[in-house]
């Protein structure tokens, strides 16, 4: 079953091609801004029909953001198009146009036929989207707006351990036990000064609150 990621802010085009590709065996992700499109591009479809204006920006720079991410083909849906338009659409990694009014059924063509001739190899790089954020589990990276962090082995790895529960709380205890290892010779209060560099280097770009201090309890990852 091949997935796909419909990202439209106009309900009715979303409710209708959701429809028409579940009837034809897709399973259906769907988005209504470009912030939904980017979190749910972390979970690998097959394929992306992306509408170009969307209410919090426009589907090029969503297509940038995600397209070193992914290597699915990835469809702009718009109501007009020109060759200036054609040709950003293309610098920013997109495969192709439908231009809207269209037929559904040829739409769904398309999309069969994008998918058949997508040769690319699909490391399915495990990466994850929050806010500005991306951690690209497989490369082991933590980046901000496309400027990768300099973190420790060790602050990738809380970094990593916490954002794969995100909102889950871990005690300290917790976290040095799964870091360091049942057997480590060492104290759990390193924990304190590992998140601090962490979020010292998160603060550099504005988004230090993603580890969030329980006071009492130990921290979280927050979107």
């Amino acid at each position: 079953m091949y997935k796909i990621l419909i990202a439209d802010d106009e309900k009715d085009v979303v409710s209708l091609l959701k429809d028409y590709f579940e009837i034809n065996d897709y399973l259906v992700l769907t988005a209504y801004t470009g912030a939904e499109a980017i979190e749910k591009a972390s979970q690998n479809p097959d394929i992306i029909l992306l509408d170009v204006n969307m209410p919090d920006g426009d589907g090029l720079s969503v297509c940038r953001k995600i397209r070193d991410h992914v290597s699915c083909p990835i469809l702009f849906l718009t109501a007009r198009i020109e060759d200036s338009d054609k040709i950003s659409g293309f610098a920013s990694g997109g495969d192709d146009y439908i231009i809207k009014p269209f037929s559904i059924e040829e739409l769904g063509a398309r999309v069969s036929a994008h998918i058949r001739r997508d040769h690319r190899i699909k490391t399915q790089a495990n990466v994850r989207f929050f806010g500005d954020v991306t951690i690209d589990y497989t490369a082991k990276t933590v980046s901000v707006a496309e400027k990768t962090l300099e973190l420790a082995k060790k602050e990738y790895q809380i970094v990593e351990f916490l954002s794969l529960s995100c909102g889950q709380v871990f005690d300290k205890e917790r976290i040095y036990e799964k870091i360091w290892g049942y057997d480590a010779e060492g104290d759990s209060s390193v924990i304190a000064e590992h998140i601090r560099r962490i979020r010292a280097k998160l603060a550099k770009y504005g988004e230090e609150y993603h580890i969030e201090t329980v006071w009492g309890i130990g921290y979280k990852w927050v979107k």
